[in-house]
């Protein structure tokens, strides 16, 4: 019978644990270090790729599992578990991506459609709001294809329609949208929590943490669903049971959140 409770924390990044201009978190990183040292675990849910998120360990000196670009892979595992993988793929490759997406929508509204990949360093480091060395991290993309689309309302709902009925999807992150597979966070949050529930006696709870439209499913999956404030994001409409707001934007905001949830797994 499943009795001490573990805490999983899975968590998007960019404006919601990290600054959303400095992509940095150090005045809560002594709180976030603290939580890892007492066992809790923090799985990263992020639209960053694995080579983002393998540096993001590596710069902080960290040892976490992660979820990359939007619930397409998964990876480090087997840290949480030795009988756990250490990769999961969960979508099919750019290049397939790329295929369905070249064969289904029209030459009118591919005309819209910018390929950031595609564009010169500078312009990408201006999209991305990264240095050169983290942008060149953040374009080694497996699964997904990061776009600007440049037409109106309607052309942008149509492209989307056209995505979905081909088997893909269009997820919306902070700053860009990316081409994906039939995949999102939530998808690889259950998949990783149905993985560890096989390996872990523990009572599991999980706590989500967000910031954007791309982490909705995620929270709504979460025991605990928390929502970092985003002032350009419109949470009014959410109708996401026992959702925990903060009142201050990341990285503080995420400190505020997660203190509440744990706060409120005690009692």
């Amino acid at each position: 019978m499943k009795q001490k409770k573990q805490i999983i924390i899975f968590t998007d990044l960019d404006g919601s644990l990290l600054d959303k201009d400095t992509f940095e978190f150090h005045e809560i990183e002594d709180y976030f270090r603290d939580l890892v040292s007492k066992g809790i675990k923090i799985i990263p849910n992020s639209s960053k790729t694995k080579a983002e998120l393998s540096n993001f360990n590596k710069q902080y000196n960290l040892n976490l599992s992660f979820i990359a670009e939007n619930g397409s892979s998964i990876h480090g595992l087997n840290l949480i578990h030795k009988n756990l993988p250490n990769n999961i793929f969960l979508s099919r490759t750019v290049d397939e991506i790329y295929k369905i997406y070249n064969q289904n929508v029209t030459d009118n509204l591919k005309e819209k459609v910018t390929f950031i990949l595609n564009l010169k360093s500078n312009e990408q480091q201006e999209i991305f709001g990264l240095s050169l060395e983290k942008m060149n991290l953040a374009i080694k993309r497996d699964h997904s294809i990061p776009i600007q689309f440049n037409g109106t309302e309607i052309e942008k709902n149509e492209f989307i329609k056209i995505m979905n009925n081909s088997g893909l999807t269009i997820q919306t992150g902070g700053r860009i949208m990316n081409i994906c597979d039939n995949v999102n966070k939530s998808i690889a949050m259950s998949k990783t929590m149905e993985l560890i529930n096989k390996e872990i006696d523990n009572e599991i709870i999980t706590i989500g943490v967000g910031d954007n439209q791309n982490d909705i499913d995620m929270l709504k999956h979460s025991d605990y669903p928390c929502l970092v404030k985003n002032n350009s994001f419109d949470s009014s409409l959410l109708n996401i049971d026992n959702l925990i707001k903060s009142t201050e934007p990341s990285p503080r905001g995420w400190a505020d959140v997660i203190k509440t949830a744990i706060q409120k797994i005690k009692t």
